[in-house]
């Protein structure tokens, strides 16, 4: 249910919570796998997740940036193709990350 309080929208409905806690729970595993990643390969996968997770924020202005497809898609490419780089695995994990966080916490 929405209610409007002093021209604020209050979003209190049981399907909005669900989705957000959806979010938050992706963000949990996708920030994990991330690690997971990082420790088994070292620096370079490290910094690549540490510089796409900030990509929403440096790119604050461009939609592109906050789209949760194009990370997506990042990963099944590189799942699917035999290509073999794991910078690019954790660049899109730390990218969809974000993303998921924002989506958590309503910033997206």
């Amino acid at each position: 249910m929405t209610t409007i309080t002093g021209g604020r929208v209050r979003s209190g409905s049981v399907a909005t919570r669900v989705r957000r806690g959806g979010w938050g729970v992706l963000a949990l595993f996708l920030g994990a796998f991330a690690v997971f990643e990082s420790v088994k390969y070292g620096v370079p996968t490290t910094a690549a997740a540490l510089v796409f997770f900030a990509v929403p924020d440096l790119f604050r202005r461009h939609r592109a940036a906050h789209l949760g497809w194009i990370p997506l898609a990042v990963l099944v490419v590189y799942t699917v193709t035999p290509i073999v780089w794991p910078p690019m695995f954790t660049a899109g994990l730390g990218w969809l990350t974000r993303i998921a966080i924002d989506r958590t916490v309503r910033r997206g």
